[in-house]
This record gives C-alpha cells, sequence and structure tokens, in this order.
C-alpha cells in the first residue's frame, strides 16, 4: 500500500519495478524505422498473436451486447473460419485490405480478428459517411473485400464497387462462418513493422487521410495498456495474477472506426481477458447508464458530449454506478470547469475522473492525467505515457524550454508508419528520425502538458473532428455559392457547431435549406453547418488571398 503522504514516491517505486531490468515491462532502447526509441523488452510481434492467445481464456465474456454474450473461444473460432472464408473463396492474402463500414457490433470485431489473422488490413471506414465519402474511402484503400451491416450496404448501391466483393454482416458472415467450421489458424510470416490498420482522420485539405498503423503500434498500444493494470493493481496493493485474466469490465460507446475503441478497447481486453461491454445505437444516457448498472461495469471512456448528457440528466440516484473505477474524458478536449461540473454532479466521477491527450495518428495516449493530478494541476492533460517522449518545438522545427509554448512534437512506438497512398502528407507529419508534427500547440510545465491551442481551423463537434476546407469544398461545388467561410462555434452540448458564411454568387438566389440539403447529401450529418448566414459581401482576406477567419462573424 502506499505509505501515508507519500503516494507519487510509492508510484514511482512501482513503475520502476515494473519497468526496470528483469521487470515484467522492461523499457530497452532499440533501433525501430531507422531511429533509437524506448520499447518494450518482451513484446509480440503480430497482432493475430493475441488471437491465438486468447483461446487461454475460454468461456470468459470477450464481448457483451444487450442481447448477445460472446465467448472467447466463440469469437477465435468464428474469426479463424471467417479468416479461411476470406483467404479460399475471395483470395485475401497479406497486405490485401479488408474494409469494415458498419455500426458498433460483433461482427464488426469478429471480421477485424479475421482479417489480422492472415496477416492482411483492416480498414475502418466511417459508419457515418454518405456515399460520396463511403466512394472515397473505397478508391482510396482500395480494399479486396468490404464487409457492412445491412443499413450501410444499401448505401453501397450507389458507389462504383465494381472491384471489390461486398459481405453483409447479416446475411454472408454467418453462412461463410458455418461453411468453414474448426478452421486452423492460418500460418503468416508477419514482421511487426508490417501494415495491419488504416482508420481515417479528417484532412485539412479537404480529403480524409488514412493513418496506417504497424503490427507493432497496436501491440506496443496493449502492452502499454498491460502496464497501466498492473501498476493500478501494485498501487493499491491489489494481488494479481500476472499472468491470469483481470475482472475489469470495459464499456464501450464510441465507433469502433476510432482508435479509443479499437486500439485502445477491443484489441487490448484479448490479450487481458477482460470483457467489452458493447453499447449500439445512438449515445443515450438512460440505455448507457441502465448497461453499466445490470453489467457492473468498472472502466468507461467517453467523449464529453456523452458526460454532458449525464449532467442533463435528472435521476441518475436511481441506477448503482458503484462499480465504476475509472471514467475516462477523451477524443475531445474538455475545459477545466466542465470538469468540476462533472466532479460535482457524477458522485462516480469524484474519485473516477481522468484526462488523456492523443490523435489518432499516435494510436493510443501521448499524455495522461490521473485523478489526483487533475484536481491538484487545472488544464493539465498530464505527463507523457511510459515510451513517449514530447518536445515543444518551434516553427523551425527546435526544441523549446519548458513554459514557453510551441508546436508538440512526439516520437514512440505508437507512432503511426504514415498516410496511406500519401507520402507528401507522410513527410509533412513525420521527420526523418520519426518525431510526429502533431499540429495542436502547447507548453510542458514541471513535465506535464498542456494545450494552448488545437490544430489549426480544426472544429470539435462532439469528439469528432471536423475540418472546414472539406465542407468549404463541397459548398463551392454550389452553382449559387460564389465563396465561402466554414468555423466552429461554441455550442453547450456539443463543445462547437459548425457553421457556415456563404457569399452568394450575383444574379443566383439560394436558401439556407437549399444549401443544408445540397450539404447534407455529400456529407456526414455531423458535417453538415447548423448555423448559416448569406451575404453578398466579400469574405475578409489577407494581402495574400487567405481567408482571414477571426474576422469572420456568423
Amino acid at each position: 500500500m502506499a505509505a501515508p503522504g507519500k503516494p507519487q514516491e510509492h508510484l514511482d517505486q512501482v513503475v520502476s519495478r515494473l519497468t526496470g531490468p528483469g521487470g515484467r515491462f522492461e523499457i530497452v532502447e532499440e533501433e525501430v524505422l531507422g531511429a533509437r526509441l524506448a520499447v518494450m523488452k518482451n513484446r509480440k510481434h503480430a497482432v493475430g498473436e493475441l488471437l491465438a492467445d486468447s483461446a487461454g481464456w475460454g468461456d470468459r465474456e470477450y464481448l457483451v451486447t444487450a442481447d448477445r454474450r460472446i465467448t472467447f473461444t466463440e469469437n477465435a473460432a468464428a474469426a479463424y473460419s471467417l479468416a479461411c472464408a476470406l483467404r479460399e473463396l475471395y483470395g485475401v492474402e497479406k497486405g490485401d485490405r479488408v474494409a469494415v463500414l458498419a455500426a458498433n457490433t460483433p461482427e464488426w470485431v469478429t471480421t477485424f480478428w479475421a482479417t489480422q489473422a492472415l496477416g492482411a488490413i483492416s480498414v475502418g471506414l466511417n459508419g457515418w459517411w454518405v456515399p460520396r465519402e463511403i466512394e472515397y474511402g473505397l478508391q482510396h484503400s482500395a480494399p479486396k473485400v468490404v464487409v457492412a451491416d445491412a443499413e450501410r450496404a444499401a448505401a453501397l448501391a450507389g458507389v462504383d464497387t465494381t472491384d471489390v466483393v461486398v459481405l453483409t454482416m447479416e446475411e454472408d458472415l454467418p453462412r461463410l462462418i458455418a461453411q468453414f467450421p474448426d478452421a486452423p489458424v492460418p500460418g503468416v510470416d508477419i514482421d511487426e513493422d508490417d501494415p495491419a490498420v488504416i482508420l481515417y482522420t479528417s484532412g485539412t485539405s479537404g480529403r480524409p487521410k488514412g493513418a496506417l498503423h504497424s503490427q507493432r503500434n497496436l501491440l506496443a498500444v496493449v502492452d502499454y495498456l498491460r502496464f497501466s493494470d498492473a501498476r493500478a493493481d501494485a498501487f493499491t496493493g491489489e494481488p494479481g495474477d500476472p499472468d491470469g485474466p483481470s475482472d475489469r469490465r470495459y464499456l464501450l460507446t464510441s465507433p469502433l472506426f476510432h482508435i479509443a475503441s479499437l486500439h485502445n478497447l477491443v484489441v487490448p481486453r484479448l490479450a487481458t481477458g477482460s470483457a467489452v461491454i458493447m453499447s449500439r445505437g445512438r449515445f443515450d444516457a438512460h440505455r448507457v447508464l441502465t448497461l453499466i448498472e445490470r453489467e457492473q461495469v468498472t472502466n468507461w471512456g467517453a467523449v464529453p458530449t456523452m458526460a454532458s448528457r449525464l449532467l442533463e440528466h435528472d435521476d441518475l440516484d436511481r441506477y448503482d454506478l458503484s462499480s465504476l473505477t475509472t471514467f475516462a474524458l477523451a477524443s475531445a478536449p474538455s475545459s477545466t470547469a466542465f470538469k468540476a461540473r462533472v466532479r460535482e454532479k457524477l458522485p462516480f466521477a469524484r474519485t473516477a475522473l481522468v484526462d488523456s491527450y492523443g490523435l489518432t495518428e499516435c494510436s493510443t495516449a501521448i499524455a495522461a492525467a490521473s485523478t489526483a493530478e487533475l484536481e491538484r494541476y487545472p488544464g493539465t492533460l498530464g505527463r507523457p505515457i511510459i515510451t513517449v517522449a514530447v518536445e515543444i518545438r518551434d516553427a523551425d522545427g527546435n526544441p523549446l524550454p519548458e513554459g514557453t509554448a510551441g508546436e508538440v512534437c512526439t516520437r514512440s512506438p505508437f507512432v503511426m508508419l504514415g498516410y496511406w497512398n500519401d507520402p507528401a502528407a507522410t513527410a509533412a507529419a513525420i521527420t526523418p528520425d520519426r518525431w510526429l508534427r502533431t499540429g495542436d500547440y502547447g507548453i510542458i510545465e514541471d513535465g506535464r502538458l498542456y494545450l494552448t491551442g488545437r490544430r489549426s481551423d480544426l472544429i470539435l463537434r462532439g469528439g469528432e473532428n471536423v475540418y472546414p476546407t472539406e465542407i468549404e469544398q463541397v459548398l463551392d461545388e454550389h452553382p449559387a455559392v460564389q465563396e465561402c467561410a466554414v468555423t466552429g462555434i461554441r455550442h453547450p452540448d456539443l463543445g462547437q457547431e459548425v457553421a457556415a458564411v456563404v457569399v452568394a454568387a450575383p444574379d443566383i438566389s439560394v436558401t439556407e435549406a437549399e444549401l443544408r440539403e445540397y450539404a447534407a447529401a455529400r456529407l456526414s450529418y455531423f458535417k453538415v453547418p447548423t448555423r448559416w448566414r448569406i451575404t453578398t459581401v466579400p469574405l475578409p482576406r489577407t494581402a495574400t488571398g487567405k481567408i482571414i477567419r477571426r474576422q469572420i462573424d456568423v
């Protein structure tokens, strides 16, 4: 147990014991893609190994929904059967892409593991995309197979799928899995720096970019989270079997095409023998709270908008939420005042609230703040997690001293290989010695990170990144639009909402309703502006022609 008044000293001793020479999570320095990085000495080299090892968890629950319970044995059997079908019937091999276009469902997870068993690349397409965006994703990633739920399969009717096999989760997957029962583990030679996953992040140039994550990236996340569990157990004095399963139960409420749910929840819990409680459909406070109570959820990572919805819930006392030991805010920044309201209104948050900073390109958190840190150092996002190096740099890439604001740059085994099929964007984001320029700005004080600004012009709506350029390019295609500018404005629930100023072309009339309908047919719902201003006055610009967004009045 921690010595009274000396919790930090005790924690440092725990970390040193776990990561030092001979420790379960010993950290060493090795060359990775031409750079010397801190990595864990004892590690796996292929994500598919996790699936093979998971058979050891047997009939423990892996995936739980409102009406289904899937064990580790059942998950592995279904994944290997589907892998056999993908290989034998559709020729999927190592390096081929298999895309998933669906809402959260166990079949999403089955498809992911089947793909990993073959050494193929899992492509998580955004389930909220409209046909125009889906078509781009398919053309960009060029999958051999796309697996879709019924709703998204219907959306594919208007998309060119000539060069891709489309399989449905409801009809095709059960048939294929039944066709290849008791399928063996595929024998595939995989290197830890081979690609494993493509997840899309909004692009500043107007098109989504595919962050390409390696086997090493995902396995490093798994080891980091296993280390976090071991650190927590050691710090609190819990005995814990280092080789045994964890009884923690994790609530999944964010889409599986995000790192928060896939890399940091579904994948690592296969390695720890823990249950993933999957909430399906749009966020509903009553349904989620009922699920937490029924399934005795211990850990939940929520976007701030979800926490905001809980604050509005009138009858929290009716639910038993005492099982929650960790409540993490993720995917979007939240203010110190908001965190204070969360702690005040949600009793479990007083001892469970944590925060972190990360991005898709980094696979997991870059820095994380404990409950105690959030209270003692308001506004901090904590210290860098293990094996992560962080520097604040100036515009020329020179490191800046503590307390000086600049761009947050990071290097670690979590940093993506690059952007799929986009060497120019990769070169702009990752230096030759593997430092990632995040595009976010902040300072470091006493080793703790504080953000001072997000990526230029980025709109953060309910946990989703929205870049104005993508929306502006769509609106610019409308014949009545001469020019336009999209920006984010404060919203009490979502954090920000999308607003647009449209300069109408001469002699062409257009209404807000027409523009909204036009945008909705071409963009995901969360990207469609909810605030509009139509004018004939030109937008303010600099001498070089750039829009001065701070002078735009919506």
